[in-house]
């Protein structure tokens, strides 16, 4: 309340008199062909004061004498008219090749390209347009800098790994913070069951204008304690003045996986595992007893040969419409759009569906105030596939012999090895459906020349509901006398924030410019969720909780957070060329101690436009040159909620209430720290027609959030506190060229970046999981770095499979030398994209690559085991060790023996690649054909998505981090690069129309 009174009382304060204004006209046209521009901005310097120009050209409205109108538009050279006593100003705009004069989003604001200090990567919401992927994470994948996006695998809807600069934390988030239009949103998933769903997929990427990736300090510093994984900065699509225009887009295709493996036939399986018995001297007749009783009776009929990898992948079905119109005029501007996505999964039974309304407006009250409001309305539904661990999921089906069959008697065969996950299918279901709401209110208020105010307040809603059901004839009724499982959950996030910021900009001279921001916000999010189980349901028509005889579980939680803060910005530029940059943010959280209550994080820049001095000016090779450094300090708060506080939970012994100790209180937890260096360069040559940018950054984060032990008398065994530290540092390089000019036109855009992570220090301790997993935590070495027994091939005079140890080599696998065997950390990544245009038509090719990361394959134990189980093999174990002599890396077939079969690096591959993520043709129908029709515009063009993958690795798909659900945050930060069955990306194509009128 207190902060609400405080932005009415600052509306009420500076509402005094403003200057003598007077009515402006005139048309924009461009100098080449005289024709009218519309959609060309109109501003008074240093002021919110502004309009757009309509569809002919033309504009209107009010200034005070001596004030500067500035007009922009991107692709034209901006221009600035000092007003005197005119009242009509016609200005002919001249082309620009260059993007320096582009208006970049940054934190709190908008700023010239040319004038940022720090270091910023920007997509533009063209380049993402009707991509098939539900979320837009998946659409800027490879086209920022230092921006790694892991998808994960191929189940749509599913959660996605995004890191900027590499990995900052051990225990704390180390996703990116989002900003929707002003509003910091819930980006962490809340789902109870399975893997992690994904919240940003509730945004449509078609109502997206820009995404901005905030990077260094210098850029993201005003966010404070929540910005030292980077900032994401999405800006929706907003209404232009003029004649309004509506645009209808549809398209639809299918998918198939990127990958598929090849396993044994039923003769190969045979041959394979009769051999694996007889080499461990099983007789003939525990042979026909093993198959017989384990496999399959009929597994001597020859017309039965399952090929199980196709019965888990279904042909992946796309089709979206999105409907938007925008108009508007110099008083007040909207753009409304609704959109429908429905996505099936390359997994049986997976598929994504969206319905999505947005409503963006603005309206200028008068010549001081500016109000606005953006409402953005949503429902997803995921039908889940199981998690990658699961006997449900669909792609464990590969580990069934092949002599066994799906479909028995035209019914599912529930009589298999393992678990047949077709039959979830049918007799069950799991489906998790999102509710999402984003609303923001403005006022923009001119208080006097140059110094505006401006108060916000944003709301996201965000409720998911999650159902399960599985009938008797399921995996989750065969081991008890439940007669059909269910479950019901919740979850419902209430996020709110009010946002006062004061902005002061003045020229003095054409020689200082100075723009000062003071702010305050406040964000509080509460968060409550509930559980309850069910079983024994009269009929497995009856799926819902409601119908359930008994409830043998349920729960029910709550938590909260809030932040406060108060912010500042200072940019100063002197000539126009010498440019400085200091920021400030006060954070407070409930989330800190008592005894740390508030966080500092200051941030400073510098850049110098050398292209302006006169000694660079008369070499006409070079049109721009700017130095740029930055330093400052960011944090981590995403550590959950009461981390400081020494909390108890409830325990029930002989129907008894009680408590227990969860926690030890630390008063004085506090926020991750990162300090930031940025260095840069941008090159402009050949009158910007090549544009190169290369920066160098050294990003270390201090006072890590671990656990450390204490005594056990203390009534607990660990602590949490701030120690610890995390160092990343690496290049980025950047280049966009115009390499054709006129009616055939090319441009390429190209980044890479190289990241080194490495651990400082961990207090001496080391973190790592056993079971399936080989990555560790340690000082010294990369976040999740594998670490194991290193293979070392098969012994050629008797088939052993083989391990090295410090001296030699032993087939011994627990005598075998522990030590790093792989580094799940890419050398560089980055993206190149090519667009070429001739008259009506256009061609955009865009590759994506990583190069240098390894994958653990964890199911290697079980599919390329050289028989030890009864799984089925990949085709490579057919090249195992059969007589001595045989040079091979597969060794002899053991059936229920450890040979070779163990984790190692045996299972470690590269998994560097290189894909084509999109192509897309289009082909613009000339304007002379529509005017009958009454048509603005027809686009009609096929896309491809993941078309071609080059890549040794031999799993479905290099792309891949096997989901740990239920896992903690440390958990999943440190085990990463790691394939356990994980169904690979969907190879797309899609054709489509856009119509606009």
């Amino acid at each position: 309340m207190k902060q609400i009174l405080l932005s009415l009382l600052l509306v009420l304060v500076f509402g005094f008199a403003y200057a003598q204004a007077q009515t402006i006209t005139g048309k924009v046209t461009d100098a080449t062909n005289q024709e009218g521009v519309p959609g060309v901005s109109v501003v008074v310097k240093g002021t919110t004061t502004g309009t757009i120009t309509d569809s002919n050209g033309t504009y209107s409205l009010s200034a005070p004498s001596g004030s500067t109108l500035v007009f922009q538009l991107l692709g034209y050279k901006s221009q600035e008219i000092v007003l005197a006593s005119q009242s009509v100003i016609d200005i002919a705009l001249q082309s620009d090749a260059s993007t320096l004069d582009d208006v970049v989003v940054v934190a709190y604001g908008t700023q010239q390209k040319r004038d940022i200090t720090g270091s910023i990567a920007s997509v533009k919401g063209s380049d993402i347009q009707n991509i098939p992927v539900p979320s837009l994470e998946s659409a800027i994948q490879g086209r920022a800098a230092g921006v790694q996006i892991t998808s994960g695998s191929g189940k749509v809807g599913q959660g996605i790994n995004v890191r900027v600069r590499g990995s900052a934390s051990l225990s704390a988030n180390n996703q990116p913070l989002y900003v929707i239009d002003g509003i910091i949103v819930t980006a962490n998933s809340v789902n109870a069951n399975d893997e992690n769903l994904n919240p940003m997929a509730d945004i449509n990427p078609n109502d997206i204008e820009s995404i901005e990736v905030l990077k260094d300090a210098a850029a993201s510093a005003l966010y404070g304690a929540r910005a030292s994984n980077g900032v994401v900065l999405i800006t929706t699509k907003k209404g232009k003045a003029g004649k309004g225009s509506v645009n209808i887009n549809y398209s639809a295709g299918s998918g198939r996986p990127t990958r598929k493996r090849e396993f044994l036939n039923r003769a190969e399986y045979i041959e394979l595992y009769t051999e694996g018995m007889k080499n461990v001297g099983r007789s003939d007749a525990f042979i026909e007893s093993r198959f017989n009783n384990r496999v399959s009776t009929t597994w001597k009929d020859p017309n039965i040969d399952t090929n199980w990898e196709n019965l888990a992948f279904q042909n992946a079905g796309f089709q979206q419409l999105d409907i938007n119109a925008s108009g508007g005029n110099e008083k007040t501007r909207f753009f409304v759009g609704a959109g429908y996505i429905d996505q099936k999964g390359i997994l049986v039974g997976n598929r994504f569906t969206r319905m999505s309304a947005r409503l963006n407006a603005d309206s200028k009250i008068n010549d001081r105030l500016t109000v606005g409001a953006s409402f953005m309305l949503a429902q997803s539904k995921n039908y889940r596939a199981q998690n990658d661990a699961s006997f449900g999921n669909p792609l464990q089906l590969v580990a069934m012999p092949p002599m066994q069959q799906a479909y028995k008697d035209g019914e599912l065969n529930p009589s298999t090895l393992y678990y047949n996950s077709l039959l979830d299918l049918v007799h069950g279901f799991s489906t998790a459906k999102t509710y999402r709401n984003l609303t923001s209110l403005f006022a923009s208020y001119n208080v006097m020349k140059n110094l505006t105010f401006r108060s916000e307040v944003g709301l996201d809603i965000l409720q998911q509901v999650e159902e399960r059901y599985y009938g008797t004839k399921t995996a989750a009724n065969f081991s008890q006398a439940a007669k059909g499982f269910g479950s019901y959950s919740t979850a419902t996030i209430f996020n709110y924030m009010i946002t006062n910021t004061l902005n002061y900009t003045k020229n003095f001279n054409d020689i200082h410019n100075v723009d000062i921001l003071l702010g305050q916000s406040f964000q509080q999010s509460e968060e409550e969720s509930s559980n309850v189980d069910g079983q024994i349901f009269a009929l497995d028509d009856f799926k819902k909780i409601g119908s359930a005889a008994t409830f043998p579980g349920g729960s029910s939680g709550g938590t909260s957070n809030n932040f406060l803060s108060y912010f500042a910005r200072a940019n100063y530029k002197f000539k126009d060329k010498y440019l400085a940059s200091f920021s400030l943010r006060v954070d407070g959280s409930s989330r800190f101690g008592k005894n740390s209550r508030y966080g500092l994080f200051p941030a400073g820049s510098l850049g110098w436009i050398i292209s302006e001095e006169d000694f660079i000016k008369d070499l006409d090779f070079i049109s721009f040159l700017k130095l740029r450094t930055s330093f400052g300090i960011t944090g981590n708060a995403d550590f959950g909620d009461f981390g400081s506080f020494g909390l108890y939970g409830t325990s029930v012994y002989l129907d008894n209430a009680g408590t227990t100790p969860i926690s030890f209180p630390n008063p004085s937890l506090g926020w991750e720290s990162t300090q930031n260096f940025d260095m840069g360069i941008e090159i402009g040559i050949i009158k910007n027609r090549v544009n190169l940018g290369i920066d160098y950054y050294n990003k270390q984060t201090s006072d890590l959030l671990l656990n450390v032990p204490v005594p056990s008398t203390s009534g607990y065994t660990t602590l949490s506190q701030n120690i610890g530290k995390i160092r990343n540092r690496g290049i980025e390089v950047t280049i966009n060229s115009n390499n054709l000019v006129g009616d055939f036109k090319w441009n390429t855009s190209f980044n890479i970046a190289f990241n080194r992570n490495k651990v400082l220090d961990m207090a001496g301790q080391k973190i790592s999981y056993g079971g399936r997993t080989l990555n560790e935590a340690q000082a010294g070495q990369p976040i999740g770095i594998l670490f194991g027994a290193k293979y070392a091939g098969v012994d050629p005079a008797n088939g052993d499979a083989l391990y090295y140890t410090e001296t030699g080599t032993t087939k011994d696998y627990n005598a075998a030398f522990r030590q790093i065997i792989g580094d799940p950390n890419p050398d560089f990544i980055g993206g190149i994209t090519n667009t070429l245009t001739y008259k009506g038509f256009d061609l955009n090719i865009f590759f994506q690559y990583v190069y240098g990361n390894d994958v653990y394959n964890a199911a290697g134990e079980f599919m390329s085991s050289n028989a030890r189980y009864l799984d089925n093999q990949t085709k490579d174990q057919l090249n195992r060790w059969r007589k001595p002599g045989d040079i091979t890396n597969v060794p002899q077939a053991r059936h229920q023996r450890d040979n070779g079969s163990n984790p190692s690096s045996r299972f470690v591959y590269d998994a560097s690649y290189l894909r084509l993520k999109t192509a897309t043709l289009g082909y613009n129908v000339p304007k002379k054909l529509l005017d009958n029709a009454k048509l603005a515009s027809v686009r009609i063009y096929v896309s491809g998505q993941n078309l071609l993958t080059f890549t040794k690795y031999i799993g479905w798909d290099p792309e891949v981090s096997s989901a740990d659900p239920g896992s903690t945050t440390q958990r999943a930060n440190i085990i990463i690069g790691q394939d356990f069955y994980t169904p690979p990306q969907a190879r797309t194509i899609i054709f489509g129309i856009n119509v606009g009128f």
